[in-house]
């Protein structure tokens, strides 16, 4: 069972989470219109009055951003202000996930994005580790990612998170932690919640942005962090078989951070993994706001 946080951001005012319900009528209920994002919140190590939150400001402009694939015209300024004031509200003392979601609200059947009213709501819940920071085994799915072409995968639309569902489902029970998908071009391209990277010969390549993957927060993060850490990074298609041979694979997420990968189908990958253990030290120290070099990343708010 989750633990949600007490309040919730409802149809423009703050209520109990337990009154913040939609009917079974709505809209994107039915036909997946609707986007979300998600970002991560922990009480200052430092400071246990003070909230700190990973990149705000960009997880407020890729919401704003899928918003407008549902010709839905939400600033990334009034995101975060129901954001900032959310947490305010609930004061979490806790390690915590916040989803913001953007859908069409209107009761009805006809599948459309005009002439129909939309909303966003936020609530958030207490969220530990969302895979074993430990290593995870993954599987390579037989569902494939969507197309650009035939969805607008830049957006965090819920729609498309059945193909998610599918190749979560289907790896776990076939005895595997996670799915890895590949794209048109029968190239490896995301997980089912996450982008993947993988390490060779002292080089950090992860799928490109047109390779069909979300453009994920903290995939650019840590693509930024390799750069500035002198590790050569390498965007492009990356095919199954160079990960089976990899000297190391990473997971990246706001849920699950930066998770090594420790098996790939019947394929086991080396134990030692410093250019992950490497990359994802630095990036907690940030998010804990522990480094100086990156205090711009987290935003602070201050609790009464």
């Amino acid at each position: 069972m989750h633990n949600f946080l007490p309040i919730a951001y409802f149809q423009n005012q703050f209520v109990p989470f337990a009154e913040a319900n939609i009917s079974i009528a709505t809209h994107a209920l039915h036909y997946g219109t609707g986007a979300f994002g998600g970002l991560r919140g922990i009480p200052d190590p430092n400071n246990p009055q003070q909230i700190l939150l990973f990149r705000l400001d960009e997880h407020c402009k890729r919401l704003s951003n899928s918003a407008r694939f549902l010709h839905f015209d939400l600033p990334a300024e009034k995101i975060q202000q129901v954001i900032v004031e959310f947490v305010e509200k609930n004061k979490p003392t806790f390690s915590f996930y916040i989803r913001p979601f953007v859908y069409t609200s209107d009761l009805g059947i006809a599948p459309r994005l005009h002439n129909i009213e939309k909303d966003f709501f936020v609530y958030g819940l207490e969220l530990g580790d969302y895979l074993s920071p430990d290593g995870v085994s993954c599987r390579v799915s037989s569902w494939h990612r969507q197309e650009d072409r035939s969805f607008p995968l830049r957006g965090k639309i819920s729609g498309a998170y059945i193909a998610s569902s599918l190749a979560k489902t289907e790896a776990v029970e076939s005895g595997f932690d996670e799915a890895l998908l590949m794209n048109s071009q029968g190239k490896i391209c995301e997980a089912s919640g996450m982008n993947v990277f993988m390490v060779r010969n002292g080089k950090v390549i992860t799928p490109s942005y047109d390779q069909d993957i979300l453009e994920g927060i903290t995939r650019n993060s840590i693509v930024t962090l390799a750069e500035d850490l002198g590790i050569p990074v390498i965007e492009r298609g990356i095919d199954k078989t160079e990960l089976l041979i990899a000297d190391e694979v990473f997971l990246s997420g706001t849920a699950a951070k930066i998770t090594p990968v420790k098996q790939i189908e019947n394929y086991h990958l080396p134990k030692n993994r410093p250019i992950t253990d490497k990359l994802r030290e630095k990036l907690v120290a940030i998010t804990e706001n522990r480094d100086s070099d990156y205090q711009d990343w987290v935003y602070k708010i201050p609790l009464d």
